[in-house]
C-alpha cells in the first residue's frame, strides 16, 4: 500500500492535501479507476468511478484558509492560475499508469 493511500487527504480524488476523498470508492488495487476532474472557473469538483468526491471553490475563503494551513503556504502563486499547463504527477515511491487522457473545454 502506498504511503499516501494512509489519510484521506492523499488518496485518490482527495485535492491533495487540502480537500480529503470520502471512503469505499476506489477498485481492487490492479484494477483502473476512472476520474475526472470538471472546472469550470472557481468551481472545482474530483469524481471518482462515477462519485463526486471533492467540490470547492479555489481562491475562498476556505482554499486560502487550507492552503495557508499546509505545505503549499511556501509557494505564493499556489493554486492562483488561472490558465497554464496541466501536469500528471508522479514522484511517489511505487507504479503510477494513466491511460486514455482527455481533456476539454466545459462552455
Amino acid at each position: 500500500e502506498a504511503a499516501d493511500n494512509k489519510t484521506r487527504l492523499t488518496c485518490a480524488a482527495a485535492a491533495y492535501g487540502l480537500y480529503p476523498s470520502p471512503p469505499g470508492h476506489l477498485k481492487p488495487v490492479g484494477e483502473w479507476n476512472l476520474a475526472r476532474i470538471v472546472a469550470k472557473g472557481p468551481h472545482v469538483e474530483h469524481w471518482i468511478n462515477g462519485v463526486k468526491a471533492v467540490e470547492y471553490e479555489l481562491w475562498s475563503a476556505d482554499w486560502e484558509a487550507k492552503v495557508a494551513a499546509t505545505k503549499f503556504k511556501a509557494w505564493s502563486k499556489f493554486g492562483r492560475a488561472k490558465s497554464g499547463h496541466i501536469g500528471l504527477q508522479g514522484d511517489h515511491e511505487g507504479a503510477l499508469a494513466f491511460r486514455n487522457i482527455r481533456v476539454r473545454e466545459v462552455r
